[in-house]
């Protein structure tokens, strides 16, 4: 089983900057698929990014260019860096892990931006 802490997010201004981290518990964080979700007030959750085992990496169109996701698999963490926030981009911020059924979630963290 893994377990998730998310952390890093804030208050930022539009065009700013955050980065988001999510700690992972487990021995095998290495194999699992691992992919950032949000949820904006009244929106249904949505998934933002995504990286594979192997470090295959896939974005929502309305991300593309300004987010980054990484792992560390040393560390057993997976990394979401936030360039040119936006309005639309607050959010509860979900890290998500999965590995052959296996689902588990983190408890989230919130990121606000101010136009």
């Amino acid at each position: 089983q893994v377990r998730l802490v998310e952390s890093g997010g804030g208050l930022v201004q539009a065009g700013g900057s955050l980065r988001l981290s999510c700690a992972a518990s487990g021995s095998i964080f290495g194999s699992y698929r691992m992919d950032w979700y949000r949820q904006a007030r009244g929106n249904q959750r949505e998934l933002v990014a995504r990286i594979t085992s192997s470090g295959t990496t896939m974005y929502a169109d309305s991300v593309k260019g300004r987010f980054t996701i990484s792992r560390d698999s040393a560390k057993n963490t997976v990394s979401l860096q936030m360039n040119s926030l936006k309005p639309e981009d607050a959010a509860v911020y979900y890290c998500n892990a999965y590995l052959g059924g296996y689902d588990c979630w983190g408890q989230g963290t919130q990121v606000t931006v101010s136009s």
